[in-house]
């Protein structure tokens, strides 16, 4: 170990064994015995090599996983017509976590195209978007009452 991770795991080991020994009873003449092992234990993590991450590798290849009628996830292959709730309750990200992962576009699509025409015809054809009309209002012209006769 070089000089300057020697002087890291020292730091660490005081910060651990003042944590520990601040939290917990301990005999003075334990303590030589803690900080031995706590500066075993930090200097084998030190020399542990680091894990890496396993490169991500999609379910299909991103270009090809928009279809008209569906869209295919990423990360499990499944088709899907709308991405967003699967996201969520499978991996818990949301639309714009799912894209930065992958490395998509900001307009990568959630939803399958077909899908999204027919709700928005669907829309659009019970009136959804549109401000009401006013109707004209209508006066009624008062009549002319003539006298009872009897």
């Amino acid at each position: 170990m070089s000089n300057i991770e020697d002087k890291t795991v020292i730091e660490l080991t005081a910060d651990i064994v003042s944590a520990y020994v601040g939290n917990n009873p301990l005999p003075a003449s334990g303590l030589p015995d803690l900080i031995a092992s706590v500066s075993a234990s930090v200097r084998k993590l030190a020399g542990a090599a680091v894990v890496e991450s396993p490169s991500l590798v999609p379910a299909v290849n991103p270009k090809k996983s928009v279809f008209p009628d569906y869209i295919i996830c990423l990360e499990d292959g499944k088709k899907f017509k709308s991405l967003k709730r699967h996201l969520r309750t499978d991996y818990g990200l949301s639309p714009d976590d799912y894209r930065a992962k992958w490395g998509l576009p900001p307009d990568y699509p959630m939803v399958a195209p077909n899908y999204s025409a027919t709700r928005s015809a669907l829309a659009k054809s019970t009136g959804l978007g549109r401000k009401p009309v006013a109707a004209p209002a209508v006066v009624a012209k008062a009549t002319k009452r003539g006298k009872a006769t009897a």
